[in-house]
């Protein structure tokens, strides 16, 4: 027969093991969920009073009593708990009874510490036989009162997690209902001790049911929250699950074996079969993550993705802040796990961005930009093996999407480069109109005080006026805000225009500008554009021997269908040195005498307000030509 009393141990010892564990790791997840630190103390006193039981089966009574006593803390950790845990999350209201209630907790726990004191010093139990057990607590004296604050202290917590219940929604309501229902069955598992007490001497057969009570508990807490306790609870309900059935089945094939006959199987005992196969099912279920691995080693063999190695190329992969870069640090990356080399390609429709790898590689991944988004291929296919199939397509997607997001990186960083730009366009524009301003007022004034001198320092003082003013001027132009006044112009007479200001002397002009050349544009900005080319060119042809500048301009068909005029002016002066042709647009970059150094930056920045280019070009059998495209023909 059964031994009640050695049950009631084991019971109460696998409870305070279960306790004690759970309050370590509650403990240790505190460090990120605060709210845990006062379910593992409640878990800690739950131990302390089932250690309590243990020690009066011994015949240590005044451990056993003063452990007993002490249960008006393990409500008091309970009612902290629910309340922490209720106010805690955006979809609790703010009630303020519970806020009231929160600021009494160190006097609720002053006054549980001064009930366990009490008790202590009372007499409030008795040792003696009961509930079939050889020694058993039992209530008295002051003890009532311990036991009232107790049950007073747990219903409070439970109002405090039905108001929680009634102001919360979604997850956190069906949290706080699994804890209320799980807490409730946890009273009435331990209320149990108490009959005894009242003169009911029943066997506590609901204490035996304490440790499946408290990971209960645990679980509707932390469940919406870590993964690891629902992997865990998963696995251990697929155990029992399992087991159950084994049990079913057992039963099944013993009476069929009977009735086949067969007393040898049907004489054994069901629970030496149901022993019999968990203990195939544990080997079972210990056998199955290795054979696991070892199916997938077969099928992929060669490599082995995981969390980890996916985890780090996540992170390596965000780094690069250049097409290059992305495409070297992939191409670095996927090498190692294929343990071959691979090339990587990164374009955006036809256009190459960036490539890594030898071209010899034989495999090769491409991420291409298209119009609904970025996609990867990979060759060739027959070749790889399972495993690296696996790994090239893994690895392909974190890298497509990776190009994604540096796409969007890049685009916000070309956004911002241009506004800064455009800031800086504005304030230096308004710097360049105060200074034109300041500088003008002296300029004035030197140019009535030169009336006076003789007229050969006169010319000199106002040659360098002129010239002054004609940096005022290009500077305005240069920093100013251009705006266009748009009009339809007939491209020979501006030209013409132009050139009857200009004093060409010697210089040979060869004006090749059909009269049916029409252009939209604002005529005072083109006329600057022409002026400064001319000038420009003429600075270097004077006084040269059979200089000639040629002006030509004509019609012309894009490649996309557009009709455009392409202007070009062409002199057969000195060549430009090839160092400075990439910076020939930059400010102060090629300085003729007299000149303001901003000529050919004025150039492209009128320019590209219409909407053209301009080049200088060495190929079209002149030593300097000009070539401005104006769209829109």
């Amino acid at each position: 027969m059964l031994d009640l009393s050695l049950l009631f141990e084991l019971m109460l010892l696998l409870t305070s093991l279960c306790a004690g564990w759970t309050a370590l790791w509650l403990w240790w997840h505190a460090r990120f969920q605060p709210l845990l630190s006062p379910l593992s103390a409640f878990c800690l006193m739950l131990m302390l009073w089932c250690l309590g039981h243990l020690a009066l089966q011994h015949q240590f009574w005044l451990v056993g009593k003063a452990l007993i006593l002490a249960n008006p803390l393990m409500p008091a950790f309970y009612l902290q708990f629910a309340l922490y845990f209720v106010a805690d999350g955006k979809n609790a209201t703010a009630d303020s009874g519970i806020s009231r209630l929160k600021t009494l907790l160190p006097l609720l726990f002053l006054t549980s510490i001064l009930v366990t004191l009490l008790s202590w010093s009372q007499p409030s139990a008795t040792v003696q036989p009961a509930a079939q057990l050889p020694q058993f607590f039992l209530f008295s004296g002051f003890g009532w009162v311990n036991l009232l604050y107790t049950v007073a202290l747990g219903v409070l917590a439970h109002g405090v997690l039905w108001q929680g219940w009634r102001n919360s929604s979604g997850n956190k309501r069906r949290t706080i209902a699994a804890i209320s229902v799980s807490a409730g069955l946890g009273l009435l598992l331990a209320s149990s001790f108490v009959l005894p007490s009242l003169g009911l001497d029943w066997y506590p057969y609901p204490m035996l049911l304490l440790p499946g009570y408290l990971l209960l508990l645990v679980y509707s807490v932390v469940r919406y929250q870590m993964l690891a306790v629902n992997a865990f609870a998963s696995r251990a309900l697929f155990v029992l699950v399992m087991g159950l059935l084994l049990l079913l089945l057992m039963g099944l094939i013993s009476a069929l074996f009977g009735q086949l006959g067969m007393p040898a199987l049907a004489a054994v005992p069901g629970w030496q079969l149901w022993l019999y196969s968990s203990l195939l099912l544990l080997l079972a279920a210990a056998c199955y993550r290795p054979l696991s691995r070892l199916a997938e080693r077969l099928i992929y063999p060669g490599v082995a993705l995981s969390q980890q190695m996916v985890s780090s190329w996540l992170s390596e992969l965000s780094k690069p802040q250049q097409w290059q870069a992305l495409a070297d640090v992939a191409a670095a990356l996927v090498s190692q796990p294929l343990k071959q080399p691979l090339q990587i390609r990164l374009q955006q429709g036809d256009r190459l961005l960036a490539q890594s790898g030898p071209g010899t590689a034989a495999l090769q991944l491409c991420c291409k930009a298209q119009q609904d988004g970025w996609h990867f291929v990979y060759s060739p296919h027959t070749e790889l093996t399972p495993g690296m199939q696996l790994t090239t397509e893994v690895f392909g997607s974190l890298l497509q999407s990776s190009c994604t997001n540096l796409e969007r990186s890049l685009a916000l960083a070309e956004a911002e480069k241009s506004r800064l730009s455009q800031q800086h366009l504005v304030e230096l524009g308004a710097l360049a109109a105060s200074m034109a301003h300041e500088l003008r007022n002296p300029l004035n004034i030197i140019s009535m005080a030169s009336a006076a001198v003789d007229a050969e320092l006169k010319g000199h003082i106002q040659t360098q006026l002129k010239r002054a003013d004609r940096l005022i001027a290009d500077m305005l132009v240069y920093a100013g805000n251009l705006q266009l006044q748009r009009q339809q112009l007939q491209l020979l007479a501006l030209v013409q225009g132009v050139l009857a200001q200009c004093e060409l002397g010697e210089v040979q002009l060869d004006l090749r500008i059909s009269p049916d050349l029409w252009l939209q544009a604002d005529a005072m900005r083109l006329q600057q554009v022409l002026i400064n080319l001319i000038d420009n060119a003429l600075a270097f042809l004077r006084n040269a021997p059979a200089a000639e500048l040629c002006i030509e301009a004509d019609a012309a068909t894009q490649n996309n269908g557009s009709r455009s005029v392409v202007l070009r002016l062409h002199n057969n002066g000195p060549a430009l040195d090839p160092a400075i042709e990439s910076r020939l647009f930059r400010p102060f970059v090629s300085k003729r005498a007299g000149g303001s150094g901003l000529g050919l930056a004025i150039v492209q920045r009128i320019v590209a307000a219409h909407g053209g280019t301009i080049c200088h070009r060495t190929d079209l059998g002149w030593p300097v030509s000009f070539e401005i495209c104006f769209p829109g023909a």
